[in-house]
């Protein structure tokens, strides 16, 4: 659910959210962006309200009030369950952060859990799962079976079909419950449970159903990298669930620059090739492939990732 379409509790300040959204609609920002401090002096604590305005005053190019409006929002919701904190930075009135705020993470795939497939692939032609897994196929051996496969942000569970059939079991973590919903619909996999990566291993869910610590031969996370940016916690989680000799499959939006990350106005981070190596390699993994690919378009414009294909040393 978008901030515009959460209720204030006042009607005649909804009534002046709805007209401003017409506006902004309309190719009107500044006329919007009055209309809703308008309605925001009736609701003062309206924290959708706040956020929605700062939307508003960027577009109007009003940079100075759109920050103004974040850390109202951050003043009232201490959750940051809207990404204020990741707006901020975009707009240079915060530092980057190490990650995004899991309420706001989880709630963005809750509500785009209905649509995200006939978006995600029909509409910007997402291809990251079947490339992934034809990756895996060239570098393991197309007869390599695995034992046990763990699918880190399964989502809707795009991948579990692309490799049900090399595996005998098939595990898949997601934040979102919404997303788990549909991805239980493909009944494809073995196991699906609530996990959050950006926590340390002991508490982000994926030990918990299944305790066993090294235990998968197949680590695989489609698409899942870009809702964070440090990634030494996730790799954490994956050295810990992997057995030596296990491959990681994944893939990352490409940093294009020489070293680090970067959080783009997507909201999502980019990481460079020559991080993601250092940060394989300090948890053990060796890269056996990596291919750059255009992974989806997204405003009409392509976006670049990297494919990886890794192992854990023995």
């Amino acid at each position: 659910m978008l901030p515009s379409q959460l209720s204030s509790g006042d009607v005649i300040a909804d009534r002046r959210a709805d007209y401003a959204k017409m506006l902004a609609e309309s190719g009107e920002p500044a006329s919007a962006a009055e209309l809703m401090e308008q309605a925001l002096e009736l609701a003062p604590r309206w924290a959708a309200g706040w956020f929605t305005l700062a939307t508003y005053r960027e577009k109007a190019g009003d940079v100075s009030g759109a920050i103004a409006a974040l850390n109202e929002v951050l003043t009232l919701d201490a959750g940051d369950v809207f990404g204020a904190r990741l707006k901020l930075a975009v707009l240079g009135g915060a530092e980057v952060p190490d990650r995004p705020p899991s309420l706001y993470v989880e709630r963005l795939f809750d509500d785009y859990a209905d649509r995200f497939e006939s978006s995600l692939v029909e509409k910007l032609g997402y291809s990251v799962p079947g490339k992934l897994a034809a990756l895996i196929a060239e570098t393991a051996g197309a007869t390599k079976h695995f034992r046990l496969a763990v699918d880190l942000g399964c989502g809707t569970g795009l991948l579990g079909p692309e490799i049900r059939a090399r595996v005998d079991r098939l595990e898949g973590y997601d934040l979102s419950k919404g997303m788990l919903a549909k991805a239980a619909e493909k009944h494809v996999y073995d196991h699906l449970g609530q996990a959050d990566l950006s926590l340390e291993p002991d508490l982000s869910g994926v030990f918990d159903a299944e305790p066993a610590a090294s235990r998968a031969d197949l680590v695989t996370a489609a698409d899942v990298l870009m809702y964070l940016g440090d990634l030494q916690g996730v790799m954490a989680i994956v050295r810990k669930l992997s057995v030596d000799g296990a491959i990681f499959a994944f893939s990352v939006e490409d940093a294009q620059q020489p070293d680090g990350y970067v959080l783009r106005d997507s909201l999502r981070f980019a990481h460079s090739e020559a991080y993601v190596r250092e940060i394989l390699a300090g948890h053990g993994f060796t890269v056996l492939d990596l291919t750059r690919s255009i992974i989806r378009m997204d405003g009409g414009k392509p976006v670049h990732g990297i494919l990886f294909i890794t192992r854990k040393s023995a």
